[in-house]
């Protein structure tokens, strides 16, 4: 009987196992030894697709950002849609917490990135903000999310009381926050969201018609 024969290897098979590689042991275990491995064919068919490790990690960073909706960009009102943008974009990284030091550089080549600069600063342009705002404002939203999402503030603190009665009175609670990390980091963003948009709306209004 003829031995099975293995997938055809692709982009996308590689860019797939890439990424969970990484989202299960970080990014310090993707080698192209250990991908080949996983994927089971030889460390030089990879190169065939991808001629450096750099060159794979953009194609896995722009595979995440092509999850983010963008469809709300240019269709809502302008501080409704970097809302909705702003989460799915947070979500999309929270999902992939591994790759965040990846994805926290610029948009280089990455087509998806790119798309997503575009549709961002396109949408606030259209929606009357000149374009030196708006490509402040893409920045400090990206600001947000990526630092959002690159770390837990919550998770940072141990479960030991005994480390913080002593020298640092306001911080009595500090060790219970680790076990609540989920709601006080998804809530500190939603807070920061909101007051980063508020203050926008302000900033519109300030700049009255004729912006």
């Amino acid at each position: 009987m003829a031995r099975p024969r293995s997938p055809l290897l692709n982009q996308e098979r590689i860019v797939t196992a890439a990424l969970a590689l990484v989202d299960a042991e970080g990014l310090a275990a993707l080698s192209t030894r250990r991908l080949a491995a996983e994927l089971g064919v030889s460390g030089p068919s990879l190169y065939n697709h991808f001629p450096t490790k750099d060159a794979l990690l953009d194609a896995v960073a722009d595979t995440v950002l092509g999850e983010v909706d963008l469809g709300m960009l240019g269709r809502e009102p302008w501080p409704d849609a970097l809302r909705d943008w702003a989460r799915s974009y947070r979500a999309a990284l929270t999902a992939h917490p591994n790759l965040v030091p990846v994805l926290a550089h610029g948009p280089g080549r990455r087509a998806s990135a790119l798309r997503m600069a575009d549709a961002v600063f396109g949408a606030l342009v259209d929606a009357g903000w000149p374009r030196g705002e708006a490509t402040r404002i893409g920045a400090l939203m990206r600001y947000l999310v990526l630092g959002s999402a690159l770390a837990s503030f919550a998770g940072g603190f141990v479960d030991d009381q005994r480390v913080y009665a002593a020298d640092y009175p306001h911080l009595g609670q500090a060790h219970l926050l680790a076990e609540h990390r989920g709601e006080i980091d998804e809530g500190a963003f939603e807070t920061g969201l909101a007051a980063l948009i508020e203050g926008l709306a302000l900033r519109f209004e300030r700049l009255g018609p004729g912006i």
